[in-house]
């Protein structure tokens, strides 16, 4: 199975926010902003493994700000880093407003997938290797979030786990 590139599975998907996708406030629902981001990065996460994926976690995600009404909302998704059957998926959101302003970030999420075969069997995926300097860091950085998420879950410990020493200050 030949590594792939962060690059190789980048999805972009670009819609617009429409009134019955807000709240009271009239800015996009953040649970409808979550579907958005699930299934960009399962097309990610299909792209990279070219497997059928389920989602596994939704690590991390940051509202940072609301979207309105009317705004034109793209979402970025590429694999950060990929284990033995799982991978973590990293999405940025930017929002561009009625006034078509430079865009602004609005969120970014990490999710992780577990690809599967038809009887639901996780199955073996790609390695990636990262090219930018950011894709980089979040390679690295996805490793250290998945020993910390291992060592939290008692499935890990954290002296077997290479890079938390330094965080954990383990000689």
């Amino acid at each position: 199975m030949a590594a792939k590139h962060p690059i190789d599975s980048k999805t972009v998907v670009t819609s617009s926010v429409l009134p019955s996708e807000t709240n009271a406030i009239h800015t996009l629902f953040g649970g409808e902003l979550l579907a958005r981001m699930d299934r960009t990065a399962s097309i990610a996460a299909q792209r990279h493994s070219e497997s059928v994926v389920v989602t596994a976690s939704v690590n991390h995600v940051a509202f940072n700000h609301a979207i309105p009404l009317g705004s034109i909302v793209t979402i970025e998704a590429k694999v950060s880093r990929a284990f033995k059957t799982s991978m973590e998926i990293y999405l940025d959101v930017w929002f561009t407003d009625n006034n078509f302003n430079k865009p602004i970030k609005a969120n970014e999420a990490i999710f992780t997938f577990v690809a599967v075969d038809e009887t639901r069997k996780p199955v073996e995926i790609p390695r990636l290797i990262p090219q930018t300097k950011q894709e980089k860091t979040r390679y690295a950085s996805a490793l250290r979030r998945r020993q910390l998420s291992l060592v939290l879950a008692g499935k890990l410990k954290p002296e077997q786990a290479t890079e938390l020493k330094a965080l954990f200050d383990i000689k």
